[in-house]
């Protein structure tokens, strides 16, 4: 083989020629305008029903939405008519039901308002009936064995507690409205269901200790979340030559750079233009849905970005989400950029999370985890605080597995996310309250707010936080609110937070009974309540950590206090099937215990597929792009040898640099060997992982036995990588993923 065959552009040399000439997408619609003036106008929200629907029929739909009332399907057809009208109004041809089946993305069925008189006039029609329900076809979505194939049916129905809203097209609009999705026998089959459930259950149990505590005002309570989202963006002419990214959402094979993040000069740091452009044109498009996304910023490694809204009802935020990361990945492929979701799509740098800031709100506003001024109100606070203690401490394991993917596992743990150990942080203000609670030395201003005087005449006294704060924690208090810091980048937060929710509603009814146990016994409220909320303290301390949890050390202090570390999914997924689990969640009224099992089923075979997909793949990625790679590299320096050899022995000269040569040639050619022989050894581990029948036997041979063997193939071939020309190498480098553009 010669080397002149060899020279010549490649995809990837094309592809980074390209991206040179990559200019900022600019659009006309965002030009001088006013967040105000567009939020929310694709959304049928309280300003277009209070316009459109009759009085009586608007004020019983936010009772509706808030959870006062129940739904009444006399209303429906009002409802429906209005919103037909707004949308047509504004474009839209189609309606669907839009829901989020356990694929971790949204699904939705459109119909057209079409529809003909008798006389074949057509005419635009929206029924109430059509606003409750539809039926998509529910057998190819994961139902971890509740339906088979041949039984099809299943049901959308409309939670009014979420907008509607219009999604706009390349080509026209289409009404959507947010759905629930249950099978034909009224079993949950997506993610959202349980969340609404788990409100539910929260509401009631909060409801319980306020009237407990002499509140009469206040008529719900919801859980409220601000989950901020982590992503990558790379150039899509790069993300189109990586089959892994394509198919695995990350990279199976890839040297590290020579400059990674270890400067952590990209954090915080002026946003590039391209991806500026991104973020004001996706923002724009988010605005127009009513989601309040507020912060943006560059995260620590390169070409990672975070995006963060303002605080909103649990499962409106959990829509929200998924609206922000379906805009984000359409708006890229518009800036010729690829959204990068996966919760570790580079080896070597900072992984993605999605970390959810979870507090309490009643209907009035008050945040019922922040600490008061009165002895009340630090009361009520107390046990908020202890109760949610109470429910990390003993439903940490499920709390685990509700985070748990392939994905997840390969950023929990690593030096940039909290481990795979749930832990708490509280900071030291709050700690040493609950130690002097614990030794009953109570003093009555250790809530009270701190100010710090900055001594500068231009700047205000700033409230100091009663907390500082711990990026290392999975599970960290930030002042006011909890922020859950563990769920990965590409989840629904559905599922984490629905099982939160549960494992809160079930400590604050705990706490609440044994309240009221002393009291019914002659104990004075407040005392009874002190009591209790010192028992819990002293129940929970194990799951309160203060320290580095990314330190060695922890795991070693974490077993000694009894918490489970559950590093891989198929060990952590098993915590939903334990008979405990399956009762608290029945009794909880969260999921029937089938669902739990179809859950931890469909849970389960998508880790396995995910790892299979990434085993082919990596199998593919070998032998088409990186054997032939370093056999070209290898015919490159057997010629060369052989010519330096041929014209030593002409120029009657000793080949006394020969050895350097042989040394380069034998160190690829061995590379090579080892190549194809842990290529051996994965094949052989797969052939024996597939004779397998138990789907828990081959979930944990694969997390423990395969990724282990996929791993030393990528070591190698990461090997190579480093020694081959650059122009034989096919595969965009992460040199130019991560610092183009």
């Amino acid at each position: 083989m010669s080397t002149q065959s060899l020279s010549g552009n490649s995809g990837r040399m094309i592809a980074v020629q390209e991206i040179a000439r990559r200019q900022p997408r600019q659009i006309n619609s965002g030009t001088n305008t006013r967040v105000m003036e567009i939020f929310g106008i694709n959304t049928f929200g309280r300003k277009v029903m209070k316009e459109r629907l009759p009085e009586k029929v608007h004020d019983k739909l936010q009772q509706i939405i808030h959870g006062l009332a129940k739904m009444d399907s006399s209303i429906a057809h009002e409802v429906a008519r209005a919103a037909k009208a707004w949308a047509v109004e504004k474009g839209a041809t189609h309606f669907c039901h839009w829901f989020q089946p356990q694929t971790g993305l949204t699904a939705e069925k459109h119909d057209a308002f079409l529809t003909f008189e008798p006389d074949g006039q057509p005419i635009e029609r929206f029924s109430g009936s059509q606003l409750i329900q539809s039926e998509p076809d529910a057998s190819s979505f994961p139902s971890g064995g509740m339906r088979t194939t041949f039984e099809a049916r299943g049901y959308t129905a409309w939670d009014p507690s979420s907008p509607m809203f219009l999604m706009e097209g390349p080509n026209g609009r289409t009404l959507c409205i947010p759905s629930v999705f249950i099978s034909y026998y009224g079993h949950a089959l997506d993610q959202k269901t349980p969340l609404l459930r788990s409100m539910e259950a929260i509401n009631q149990k909060s409801l319980e200790v306020l009237r407990m505590l002499g509140n009469t005002r206040a008529q719900r309570v919801v859980p409220t979340l601000g989950p901020e989202q982590e992503y990558f963006l790379i150039d899509k002419a790069l993300y189109m030559l990586r089959p892994d990214l394509i198919l695995a959402g990350r990279t199976l094979i890839g040297a590290a750079p020579p400059k990674g993040q270890e400067l952590e000069d990209h954090y915080f740091g002026s946003i590039r233009s391209r991806v500026l452009a991104f973020m004001q044109e996706a923002e724009y498009e988010l605005f127009k849905l009513g989601v309040p996304v507020k912060t943006r910023h560059n995260e620590v490694a390169p070409s990672q970005y975070e995006s963060a809204p303002v605080f909103e009802e649990a499962n409106v935020a959990a829509d929200h989400n998924q609206m922000v990361m379906e805009i984000f990945r359409r708006v890229a492929s518009l800036h010729d950029m690829a959204l990068l979701l996966h919760e570790k799509p580079f080896a070597g740098v900072n992984g993605s999370g999605k970390h959810n800031n979870w507090s309490l709100m009643d209907n009035e506003g008050n945040n019922l985890l922040e600490p008061g001024h009165t002895p009340d109100e630090n009361l009520q606070f107390l046990i908020m605080l202890t109760a949610t203690l109470k429910a990390v401490h003993k439903r940490a394991g499920l709390l685990r597995a509700a985070i748990a993917s392939s994905g997840n596992d390969h950023r929990l743990g690593a030096n940039e996310a909290p481990p795979a150990i749930i832990s708490v942080f509280l900071g030291k203000q709050l700690s040493d309250i609950l130690d002097s609670i614990e030794s009953s030395q109570v003093k009555g201003e250790t809530t009270e707010q701190k100010i710090i005087n900055l001594n500068v005449g231009k700047l205000p006294e700033i409230a100091q936080d009663y907390t500082d704060r711990n990026r290392t924690s999975p599970f960290a208090f930030t002042g006011n609110k909890f922020e859950f810091r563990a769920v990965g980048s590409s989840q629904s937060i559905s599922w984490p937070i629905a099982v939160l929710n549960a494992a809160v509603a079930e400590a604050l009814g705990e706490m609440t009974e044994a309240i009221q146990k002393r009291v019914t016994s002659g104990t004075d409220l407040k005392k009874a309540s002190m009591d209790v909320i010192r028992e819990t303290v002293i129940e929970t301390k194990a799951i309160r950590f203060e320290g580095n949890n990314y330190a060695d050390e922890w795991r070693i202090e974490a077993e000694k206090r009894g918490l489970p570390n559950l590093a891989k999914t198929p060990e952590a997924l098993a915590w939903l099937v334990r008979p405990e689990s399956t009762e608290f969640f029945h009794r909880m009224g969260i999921m029937q215990p089938e669902e739990n099992e179809a859950r931890y089923h469909v849970r389960l075979e998508r880790y396995i597929k995910d790892v299979e997909i990434e085993i082919g793949l990596l199998k593919d990625l070998v032998q088409t792009s990186v054997l032939p790679a370093a056999y070209r590299q290898q015919a490159l320096l057997g010629d060369s040898l052989r010519s330096y050899l041929e014209a030593s022995k002409l120029a009657g000269n000793q080949a006394q640099w020969a050895r350097f040569q042989a040394d380069d040639l034998e160190a690829i050619s061995g590379l090579i060997g080892e190549l194809k022989r842990k290529l051996e050894s994965v094949d052989k581990k797969f052939n024996e992982a597939s004779a397998m029948e138990s789907i828990e036997k081959k979930a944990h041979f694969y997390a423990y036995e395969l990724m282990e063997e996929c791993a030393a193939v990528r070591q190698v071939c990461d090997q190579i990588e480093e020694l081959v020309d650059d122009q034989f190498w096919p595969l965009p480098k992460y040199r130019e993923m991560l610092f183009l553009g």
